[in-house]
């Protein structure tokens, strides 16, 4: 009796154009494509920094899977919180000095929101990791040092941890490490897992 191949593996989609959170990806050995989003993320007035992630990281995947129903998609956005506050990209030198003279010597939580999704089978999914991370407490000139090295103007909070941003810092506590730096992938391949991927 002849037997069916098995079905070739969905193509995987990730909804993002950062290179961060692409070489994040890589590391899982998995092929896959990138594709923008084009989602506007404007916060809605009033919205708490988790839920803006939570609907961002939604929205993406669910932007990329309108285009390519076939694939599995990952969407994922992250927003820094200083005592409910959503800290976005500065964007600017000068907006990342007021970001870091706010966060010296607090904790900032960082909402990393995931979802997966894939619309030929309805499988849709998310996820969010919360990280906590402790400042120290800067002097203006360590700020203006660490802004003339790194120039980290397109990173929630102004800080890149996998960089020399780690100097700022006295603690990270998270259950996800790579969260912080924009995709959280112990969440991601559980939920890859989930909707049909082979990992190991």
């Amino acid at each position: 009796m002849d037997t069916m191949p098995p079905a070739p593996p969905r193509p995987l989609i990730l909804g993002s154009t950062s290179a961060y959170r692409r070489e994040l990806l890589a590391r899982l050995r998995l092929p896959f494509d990138t594709a923008a989003p084009d989602v506007d993320e404007t916060p809605l007035p009033g919205e708490a920094p988790a839920d803006l992630a939570r609907r961002l990281a939604r929205a993406k995947a669910q932007a990329v899977a309108r285009r390519h129903p076939q694939a599995i998609v990952i969407g994922s956005d992250q927003v820094a919180d200083l005592d409910g506050a959503g800290l976005g990209k500065p964007g600017s030198h000068a907006r990342a000095v007021a970001q870091l003279r706010a966060m010296r010597g607090r904790t900032v939580r960082f909402h990393t929101a995931l979802a997966v999704v894939c619309a030929a089978t309805g499988y849709a999914a998310e996820d969010v990791a919360v990280v906590e991370v402790r400042f120290r407490d800067l002097s203006d000139a360590e700020i203006e040092r660490y802004l003339q090295a790194e120039r980290p103007y397109d990173c929630a909070g102004s800080a890149k941890s996998e960089g020399l941003g780690i100097a700022l810092l006295e603690a990270i506590v998270s259950d996800d490490p790579t969260a912080l730096v924009g995709l959280p992938l112990i969440r991601t391949a559980r939920l890859l897992r989930a909707a049909g991927v082979t990992l190991p």
